[in-house]
């Protein structure tokens, strides 16, 4: 392998600066991707040791200096895995539990057709059951639909709940079909084609979900399956989507990177080679890298109508793409929300907080602390125009801003939060701000160390209100927001 060097040149004051970025430039990926795009080397199988040859390192990216064109569609879905990815990982629900939440999702969609479907296991009585309840409620959006492996008997409990779609598990890296499944490629392949036709003979609409495709041998064994299953498909008047899970997170949104890793390589390559249309191709990311949401968005600019996500993102290990992530990425991206309701967000976390969850404070969006803010200067700011910290109303989604006191608060968040929570019309320079910051700032060198709570700050307001009052100093009337 060569490197290749990038160099980053900016200006600081009056000096210059620069970055030396080594990426490894992979001359036989090149060549590989080059022949896939010739539809050379298609069907040649080649031995991928199953055991990642980096472990337990973290597997290195590479680059084969060859860049895709977006092609984003020109309508992008969102599809909901929380009563499947998300419940193995928190916790069953009750029935009531996974109504509350359904219905979050249904508010969200608010009819838009946008959030299309919802994945439902059928294992067990309380998963049928949670099935039949939510099918009796009437609802158009989200479809529910049934997950289950690659078996007949899987397929004849989607059939026996009534259901006409279903998301049919195909693991499709050789660590997983070696190790897990241990099978041959052949028989997995053999496997997975058996119930695919079952499935298709029953009316059975399919979603192909090629776990650890971001571990695969794209050209050798992804693109040969599935063409076969389009053919399938075709031969039994049934529609196929094809799932593409980046199942352990180690996809990139890098269009210069290399196969199987580059989100925007494996969507083009769908795409163009494979034959896909944009509403046959879906994305499930996961957040082990920090990369899901990244992940995710690449995969729509470059061609994938479809992304697989979870409410607040709850899912195995680092979680899945929040959903309400890509609701908001949705309006960036198209100007608007697609007929969605973007105040459901707020619902949502609420309903999980309900049901024992704790959203991490500093989660984007949903966490307490996401339009938070304590620094003095950027309360100033914000006061003036709220627009200088805030990218968008967080009102749209149901929160609202939030100035946390603290020691770096200043006057200008105690006169802001004097404003909000009491109703008094102050100016930071006042008399009573000023008094009530020098106790703060007491407080903070006597050993404070949290935001303080808002009964806290109400208390001493109130008590130098009192003072003021008694000094004849000033009188003030105020509203208890409370």
């Amino acid at each position: 392998m060569d490197s290749i060097t990038l160099k980053l040149i900016s200006r600081d004051s009056e000096r210059f600066w620069c970055i030396l970025i080594e990426a490894t430039l992979g001359k036989r990926a090149r060549e590989i991707f080059l022949n896939l795009l010739r539809s050379e080397g298609i069907d040649e199988i080649r031995e991928i040791d199953p055991q990642e040859a980096s472990w337990p390192n973290p597997p290195g990216v590479v680059f084969d200096g060859i860049s895709v064109d977006p092609l984003t569609p020109e309508e992008l879905y969102i599809t909901d895995t929380t009563f499947r990815d998300g419940q193995q990982s928190f916790r069953a629900l009750y029935t009531e539990e996974a109504r509350k939440i359904f219905e979050v999702l249904v508010d969200l969609d608010n009819g838009s057709g946008r959030i299309s479907r919802s994945e439902f296991f059928l294992y067990t009585e309380r998963d049928r059951l949670i099935v039949e309840i939510l099918r009796g409620l009437g609802h158009r959006y989200p479809k529910i639909i049934g997950w289950g492996r690659a078996s007949r008997e899987d397929v004849a409990r989607v059939r026996e709940a009534g259901l006409d779609e279903m998301v049919l598990l195909m693991s499709i890296s050789d660590i997983h079909i070696k190790y897990k499944l241990g099978l041959t490629r052949d028989q997995a392949i053999a496997k997975y084609l058996d119930v695919a036709e079952y499935a298709m003979k029953s009316g059975i609409n399919l979603r192909c979900s090629l776990e650890d495709v971001t571990r695969s041998d794209v050209p050798g064994l992804v693109i040969p399956l599935v063409r076969r299953l389009i053919r399938l498909g075709e031969r039994y008047g049934v529609n196929i989507t094809i799932k593409l899970p980046d199942t352990t997170g180690v996809g990139v949104p890098y269009p210069h990177a290399t196969l199987p890793y580059s989100i925007p390589k494996l969507v083009w390559v769908l795409r163009k080679i494979a034959g896909l249309e944009p509403e046959q191709i879906e994305f499930h990311g996961h957040g082990d890298y920090y990369m899901g949401v990244a992940n995710a968005v690449a995969a729509w600019i470059y061609g994938a109508s479809i992304n697989n996500a979870t409410l607040l993102g709850i899912g195995e290990r680092a979680g899945n793409v929040p959903i309400e992530a890509l609701v908001m990425i949705y309006a960036r991206l198209k100007g608007d929300f697609g007929g969605m309701n973007p105040l459901a967000i707020g619902r949502a976390a609420g309903v999980f907080k309900e049901l024992g969850y704790e959203v991490p404070r500093y989660q984007p969006i949903v966490g307490e602390n996401a339009f938070s803010t304590m620094a003095g200067i950027h309360i100033d700011a914000q006061m003036k125009n709220p627009a200088t910290y805030l990218s968008f109303d967080p009102g749209i989604i149901g929160r609202e801003p939030r100035i946390l006191i603290g020691p770096y608060s200043g006057t200008s968040g105690v006169a802001y939060w004097i404003n909000r929570k009491l109703g008094i019309g102050v100016e930071k320079n006042s008399e009573l701000v000023k008094r009530i910051y020098e106790r703060i700032v007491k407080r903070y060198s006597n050993g404070a160390r949290e935001p303080l709570r808002d009964e806290e700050i109400r208390e001493i307001v109130l008590e130098e209100l009192a003072r003021l009052s008694v000094t004849g100093l000033q009188t003030y009337s105020y509203k208890d927001q409370r």
